[in-house]
């Protein structure tokens, strides 16, 4: 049974992504921070691990626990819609942590074992606003350090088997839809081509391809999921 390597597969898109490698045979490794309302708790293919990938340090022994996957979804993610110069310090640490330096060091420490078995998947969570820019300017460039980072990283790993992309969805209706003024969440359904959001198990769907059943040439590509919101 081969297995995936889910961050925030708990909730939102990484909830979708959970079900949609369950359903179809995968063992599931969730890392997340709550587990409290999580519908696979008892589930026979899923195994939970309680971590706060904020906690960047603390990662490499974490990969080392739970050893060689065939697929890594680096998902968990944080928006907090602060203004560029009332930004608290804190809020600032966390969010580059969890959006982009977290995603970095798993993709560091996974990539070596996918590497010595000549094979391995890697998909990340970027976000639009890293192609063209976000009112919360951190949440932004994190994302936008994802996409260059997956390009980065492909031109490594590939020549090794491993197979990295990221995706980049518009708003998607999750819980981080909350901290999105009422004002934006209508600029930005005004400048897509259905009047809507994004919906967690399209996106889900999109990572599930690119982690399963895209062709291997499909390497170091950012896949838009925008509805057109791109580029306006």
């Amino acid at each position: 049974m081969e297995k995936v390597l889910i961050t925030g597969g708990n909730r939102g898109i990484g909830l979708e992504c959970t079900k949609l490698f369950v359903e179809n045979g995968f063992e599931v490794i969730v890392v997340a921070r709550n587990f409290s309302d999580f519908p696979y708790k008892e589930h026979p293919q899923v195994r939970m691990i309680e971590f706060d990938v904020s906690k960047v340090d603390e990662i490499k022994a974490l990969v080392e626990e739970i050893g060689c996957v065939d697929i890594l979804l680096n998902n968990a993610g944080v928006m907090n819609s602060l203004p560029y110069d009332a930004y608290p310090e804190d809020k600032k640490e966390n969010l580059m942590n969890v959006n982009l330096y977290a995603p970095i060091e798993f993709i560091t420490h996974m990539a070596p074992l996918m590497m010595e078995q000549e094979k391995g998947r890697i998909v990340t969570v970027a976000s639009v606003a890293g192609q063209i820019g976000h009112p919360d300017i951190w949440y932004g460039v994190s994302k936008a350090g994802v996409i260059n980072a997956t390009k980065s990283f492909a031109k490594i790993l590939a020549p090794k088997g491993v197979v990295i992309n990221a995706v980049a969805p518009g708003p998607v209706e999750t819980d981080m839809m909350h901290v999105i003024p009422e004002a934006r969440k209508q600029a930005i359904k005004s400048s897509v081509y259905t009047d809507r959001f994004a919906k967690p198990d399209e996106v889900a769907k999109a990572m599930y391809w690119l982690a399963v059943e895209s062709p291997e040439y499909i390497n170091g590509v950012c896949l838009d999921i925008n509805n057109g919101a791109f580029p306006r």
